[in-house]
């Protein structure tokens, strides 16, 4: 009786899974206690620099970011860059293997000072010393195979410094979420890049990103309808065949 319980109990927790979304879209994740808003409620600790003159904090030729020529790009925690993912790949791999080999031995002895003739009608019927061994063999090995894989994928989304590391490398986050309708599209990017790969736009490609994190994908009714159920999913792992 309590396994039967227990059983239930597990069954209704699976059916319950879910309920939330029926007959309402799917929520936005909150970004309350997000790494990239962590990250603009406490940025990193202010450089020291040399105080420049009055007249220089004027000037439109300083080399400060808040100047007309300044460097604007993303360089300490809580700064905004834009990713830019153009992922273009192809790949195609064929092998063919193809081996034969045969092999034949043979062993006779017809004359041997008389010898076959006088024990030839003392073997049974049909045996004979004048071939005595032959052996036959061969064998043959083929195989093929082939492997073609193409992904595009274009897609721009802004990411945030959450850290930078002590030799000077940024540690950057980001996520994108679009509702539409029932269906949300989620786009997250992670990784680590160099203050030097970002160019002037503030912009930097995804080939540049070290231990690069790309996940796009969605969730709602139309990406749950693509999924097995649980019940399912349990059998098809536990059953043998």
């Amino acid at each position: 009786m309590k396994k039967l319980t227990i059983f239930a109990v597990l069954l209704m927790s699976a059916a319950c899974t879910g309920v939330d979304t029926i007959g309402r879209e799917p929520k936005f994740t909150p970004d309350v206690e997000s790494s990239e808003r962590i990250a603009m409620l406490t940025p990193s600790l202010p450089q020291s620099r040399t105080p420049s003159r009055r007249i220089d904090n004027a000037s439109l030729w300083s080399g400060e970011r808040q100047s007309l020529l300044g460097d604007r790009r993303a360089v300490q925690r809580g700064d905004i860059m834009t990713v830019v993912i153009e992922i273009d790949d192809r790949a195609e791999i064929s092998n063919s293997t193809d081996r034969s080999r045969s092999g034949s031995e043979s062993l006779a002895i017809p004359q041997l000072f008389g010898i076959p003739q006088r024990i030839d009608p003392r073997l049974p019927a049909g045996a004979s010393l004048g071939d005595a061994v032959s052996v036959n063999s061969s064998s043959s090995s083929e195989g093929d195979g082939s492997v073609r894989r193409q992904e595009k994928l274009t897609l721009r989304v802004a990411a945030t410094i959450v850290d930078v590391l002590p030799n000077g490398v940024l540690a950057i986050e980001g996520r994108q979420e679009v509702r539409v309708n029932f269906e949300l599209r989620e786009l997250l990017v992670s990784g680590f890049v160099r203050p030097a790969d970002i160019s002037r736009l503030n912009e930097i490609t995804y080939d540049k990103i070290a231990s690069a994190r790309i996940s796009y994908g969605g969730r709602g009714h139309i990406s749950e309808m693509q999924q097995p159920r649980y019940g399912q999913q349990i059998l098809e792992k536990v059953a043998p065949f």
